[in-house]
């Protein structure tokens, strides 16, 4: 059983920093895309970040140049870093990852997800 935990989401006021981590347990065999995703209320949950194992990046156009995802391999994390918040930055953020449990069997997993408020 696979499991995908977020945490440092909060309340923050715009213009601050967050850094969001997510650890995966299990049993993993190994781990390939990892990303985050969030969904303001009302909308559709959306992509913000996706990262692949040898660390190429990839973000959404409302996040770029303020948030950095990052990944440890070892440690089974990954991290998103989040600066110069603004309000529409405000929704639950939920860590994704493509995660083998066995050599030729690949599910997509989601963690529960973590709420970011954005002050103004």
């Amino acid at each position: 059983q696979v499991q995908l935990v977020e945490s440092g989401g909060g309340l923050v006021q715009a213009g601050g920093s967050l850094r969001l981590s997510c650890a995966a347990s299990g049993k993993i065999f190994s781990i390939s895309v990892m990303g985050w995703y969030r969904q303001a209320p009302g909308k559709q949950r959306e992509l913000v970040a996706t990262i692949t194992t040898d660390g190429r990046m990839d973000y959404a156009d409302s996040v770029k140049d303020r948030f950095t995802i990052s990944r440890d391999n070892p440690k089974k994390m990954v991290y998103l870093q989040m600066n110069s918040l603004k309000s529409e930055d405000t929704a639950v953020y939920f860590c994704n990852g493509d995660i083998w449990t066995a050599p030729f069997i690949r599910n997509n997993y989601w963690g529960q997800g973590t709420p970011v408020t954005v002050s103004s």
